[in-house]
């Protein structure tokens, strides 16, 4: 279960801002993930809470915000969303897809006090 590395590498970044910024707890992070992230929410949500016991964002309310998979068709030329990775080009049906959005992971927010 890699959702639990990521969850130790989300907490990592809030310590280090609690300490540039000077917060003491985390109440809630908004965390966006791509749909091409290959992220569980259900395995994250059971891993933050997890990895967060005992730290600054104990008890901290995880949002997870779903960000769209994006490609750029290469005949058609057009940015599209799609579902599933392996989906045609919903305007002219090609496969020739390039990602350029959706694999992405990061806090967008925290609520601190």
């Amino acid at each position: 279960m890699h959702e639990m590395s990521l969850c130790e590498g989300v907490l990592q970044v809030i310590e280090d801002s609690a300490a540039a910024q000077k917060f003491s707890q985390v109440k809630t992070v908004w965390l966006e993930l791509g749909r091409f992230a290959c992220v569980e929410p259900e395995a994250m949500r059971f891993s933050f809470d997890v990895v967060m016991k005992g730290t600054l964002a104990d008890g901290a309310k995880l949002e997870l915000i779903d960000l769209p998979a994006n490609v750029w068709c290469l005949s058609c030329s057009k940015h599209i969303d799609i579902e599933q990775r392996y989906d045609a080009c919903p305007s002219c049906g090609d496969y020739q897809l390039q990602i350029s959005g959706g694999e992405e992971m990061r806090i967008k927010q925290l609520e601190v006090e």
